[in-house]
Order: C-alpha cells, then sequence, then structure tokens
C-alpha cells in the first residue's frame, strides 16, 4: 500500500532567498527544500508537499528559532495574496538578497566576475510606490477560516488580486500598502456600489457577470484614471456607477471604460472608452514629459524608473555624436531621456500603441531626433535595416522577461556597437544573453535596482563594452 503520510523534516536550516520569493532550506543530511516565508537564520520543521529528484517543495509547519532578518509583516493579506511575498524580511535584508541573485546569476551563468557589481539602489519608498494597480472582480473570492457561519447568507462576490494557483478566486482586499490614497478608497467605493446596485460580478469559468477588471494609476503630476473593465456593453448597468465615482472622488482627471467579451483578460486589442476628463496621464522626469493612456506601459515606481534611466544614460556614455537603438522602446521613456546627448536615436518596439505613444513623447518634448518602428524584434532588426538607419554606435535594450531572442542577439553581434546597455527585470535571462555575447564583449559595470520593495523582483542595467581585438 502507498504510504500517505506527509514526510516531515526537523530542524532545518533556511540559508538562503530564492530567486523566485521562496526561501531556501537545507536538512542534516544536505537535502535543499524550497519554502515559502521563510528567511535566512530561521531552524524551522518543513512538511514536504512536491518532491524533485534532487530537491524538495515544502511549507513550514513549526519555528524552532526565528532569524534576526525578521520583521512583522503589515499586511493582512501576507500569505494569502502572492504579491509581497518578502514583507516578513528587513529592508536591508531584501536588498541584500538582491544584490545577491543578480551576482549569483552572473557568476554561474555569464561567468562574470562579481567585483563589477556596484551596490544595489533601495528605494526611497518602500510603501506605497506603485502608480498603477489592476484589481479583478470574482464571484468566487477566497474566504478565510471562522468567516463563514452556518445558516447566514453567503456572499462571495469579492474584488482584489487573485488567489496565487487558483485563476478563478480572487483575495477580497481590504487595505494594500502598494498604492496612495485614494487607491483603497476608490476600489472599495465600487465594490460596495456594486453589491448594492446588484451588480454581477465575473465568473471565469461561465464567463458571465458583468464587472471584470478595475485599474487605477496615478501620476507624478496630479493626475488620477480609473479604468473600469466589463464584460459586455450594459451602459445603463455600469454608467451610473461610473456618475457616481466621479461625484465621490472629484480628483479623478481620467474616467474610463473598456468592453471586453474575450475568454481573457488582455483588453489590449479593445477600445477605450471616455466617460469623463482627459484620455491619458501625464508623467515628468526631469523636464521631460510623457503621455501614458491606458494601455500603455511606464514604469510602476516612478522615483525609481528616473534612478534607473540615469544608469542607462550614464553607462551609455553619449557624446551626441553616436547613433542609438533603443530596443523594445515601449513608449520611448528610455529614447526620449537620452536623446539631448546622441545624434540620432531609433527605437523599436512590438506594441503598435506603444509606438504611438512614444512617437506623441517625442513631440510633445520637441524632440526630432528620434525614430520609432513597429514589429518583432527578431525580424526587423536586420542587415538591411541597419543599412537604411545608420550601424548603431550604442544599443540600449530592455527587453521582457524571456530576455532577447538569438537572432537579435546575433544581429548585435553582426553590427557590433561600442556600447550596449542592457536593462533587465530578469538577471537569470540577461546573464544567458550577456554569455551568448560574451565572444566579442566584456561586462564593465553591473548596476542593481530595487522596484519593487517586499517581493523578490530586482531590475538590473549592465554595461557591455566591445572587446577591443574584435
Amino acid at each position: 500500500m502507498k504510504n500517505n503520510t506527509p514526510q516531515i523534516f526537523t530542524n532545518v536550516d533556511i540559508i538562503d532567498a530564492a530567486s523566485d520569493g521562496n526561501a531556501v532550506g537545507k536538512t542534516a543530511d544536505n537535502l535543499i527544500l524550497f519554502v515559502p516565508y521563510g528567511a535566512p537564520g530561521d531552524n524551522v520543521d518543513v512538511q514536504v508537499t512536491k518532491k524533485r529528484k534532487s530537491f524538495k517543495y515544502g511549507k513550514i509547519i513549526a519555528f524552532n528559532k526565528l532569524s534576526e532578518n525578521r520583521v512583522e509583516p503589515k499586511c493582512e493579506h501576507y500569505t494569502m495574496c502572492g504579491g509581497c511575498k518578502w514583507q516578513h524580511l528587513n529592508y536591508k535584508s531584501q536588498l541584500f538578497f538582491k544584490q545577491k541573485q543578480v551576482a549569483d546569476a552572473l557568476t554561474r551563468i555569464a561567468k562574470v566576475n562579481v567585483d563589477d557589481v556596484l551596490p544595489i539602489l533601495p528605494s526611497d519608498n518602500t510603501e506605497y510606490y506603485r502608480n498603477k494597480l489592476e484589481f479583478t472582480f470574482s464571484d468566487f473570492r477566497w474566504m478565510p477560516e471562522g468567516e463563514f457561519k452556518s445558516g447566514e447568507p453567503r456572499n462571495l462576490n469579492g474584488l482584489g488580486f487573485h488567489l496565487p494557483g487558483m485563476f478563478d478566486r480572487v483575495i477580497d482586499v481590504k487595505k494594500c500598502y502598494l498604492q496612495a490614497y485614494p487607491s483603497d478608497d476608490i476600489r472599495l467605493f465600487v465594490k460596495n456600489y456594486a453589491l448594492e446596485h446588484e451588480l454581477t460580478f465575473y465568473n471565469v469559468k461561465t464567463h458571465s457577470g458583468l464587472l471584470r477588471n478595475l485599474m487605477i494609476r496615478q501620476s507624478n503630476t496630479g493626475g488620477l484614471m480609473v479604468v473600469l473593465v466589463v464584460n459586455y456593453n450594459a451602459e445603463k448597468e455600469f454608467l451610473p456607477l461610473l456618475s457616481e465615482l466621479q461625484n465621490a472622488f472629484p480628483q479623478i482627471t481620467s474616467l474610463m471604460y473598456i468592453i471586453n467579451d474575450k475568454f481573457n483578460d488582455d483588453y489590449a486589442d479593445r477600445d477605450v472608452k471616455l466617460f469623463y476628463g482627459e484620455d491619458h496621464l501625464v508623467e515628468e522626469m526631469e523636464n521631460f514629459k510623457f503621455i501614458v493612456s491606458p494601455k500603455s506601459f511606464y514604469q510602476t515606481n516612478h522615483e525609481q524608473a528616473y534612478k534607473l534611466y540615469k544608469v542607462a544614460r550614464e553607462f551609455a556614455n553619449l557624446t551626441g555624436k553616436e547613433i542609438v537603438y533603443d530596443l523594445y522602446t515601449g513608449t520611448g521613456t528610455i529614447a526620449v531621456f537620452v536623446s539631448a546627448k546622441a545624434k540620432k536615436v531609433v527605437g523599436i518596439e512590438y506594441v503598435e500603441q506603444a509606438v504611438n505613444n512614444a512617437v506623441v513623447n517625442a513631440e510633445i518634448n520637441g524632440i526630432n531626433n528620434l525614430s520609432f518602428f513597429t514589429g518583432d524584434m527578431a525580424k526587423i532588426l536586420t542587415e538591411d535595416f541597419i543599412a537604411k538607419n545608420g550601424t548603431p554606435d550604442v544599443i540600449i535594450t530592455d527587453p521582457p522577461r524571456a530576455g532577447m531572442h538569438p537572432d537579435v542577439i546575433n544581429q548585435i553581434l553582426k553590427c557590433s556597437p561600442e556600447r550596449i546597455v542592457y536593462v533587465s527585470c530578469n538577471p537569470a535571462t540577461q546573464a544567458r544573453d550577456i554569455a551568448l555575447l560574451s565572444e566579442k564583449y566584456d561586462v564593465k559595470k553591473v548596476q542593481p535596482v530595487d522596484m519593487f520593495p517586499h517581493t523578490q523582483h530586482v531590475e538590473n542595467v549592465a554595461l557591455l563594452e566591445l572587446i577591443t581585438n574584435h
């Protein structure tokens, strides 16, 4: 008979923090265990939940010793919401392990000397630092143990974040420390209005219910955008909600809605309807202005984004004579930011809406040495394209988490710019790409930047210079 008794390890030392947010535990016989919510320095008992050949996953069932790195998490949704897994670590420890994550990836994958890694740039604010949050409506919210009482009506409607690992359930968020006032008040107002007026919440399995998503964006110029996403066109039901929301929060500068009748939450191909105010926000950075529309990508921590872009500009070391290619340019923020020190900047991006914003951002800043192109990076960045637009002296690249396509890397190697400034949100894929570029390039500087306190995520900027004998 199969033994279903859970395997338990006692006196496990937590020795490290992994890049996925888990803690790394080690048993007396050197077995590695990955467990959530542990802190290096803890000694714990662990129950195994999943087995692999050389390691196991588990959950902490008892603490024998608490780490000095621990602090008390503020958020009542901690351990339920997957957003801020490192709340239990003090900020100094968070920075240490993010720095270590970058150094480990570069050492292990790219074989880079970690002496080139500069001290991580901390975030001045560790709470209320996000300028954008998206919440999900669901008619099947997660219910904490003890909340449901027998014989009482059971209301499962909720508005919040997805429960980790459960696509059809949400945590009904009471308070979130990620976005400043009035984000919480707006979310709770919308939820309470919907409940009082019996508006239906979305069910992802049956594709039924009216209300799907709520996006709140804030800008550093005082703009406040709210976008309601609904499942079908029922304006008589949801327009009164928007009207009441406008009256309750006169500080809203942009109020819109999107009808998304698809079976997924991607509304990139759906029209945005303006209900009130402007159809965009304005962000400022130095003397530049950036238009941010509902579907635009803009760094969600604008204070840290400024630090990140200053590092990228410094690493590019422009004199005004260089042709710069800005790969994965998004809305052109980095391209605009470095344009004054470049002869010419060429931006490439696969999202058409983002490129439209980039063109507008160049225009409103009076910049005429920028040009933008839309399409698949691997298909656009060809020898013909380079012949038409000029061979780059410097390439700045900020790809998605998956890193750069091998064809893009090969084309970079062919055109051999003097410098590559590689901005990444994933040290592992960045290190993989740097290893491929190492046949022609040396890493000269590495600068981690903490964009997302209380999470395991870290941004990193690496400067690569062409080896002179190539």
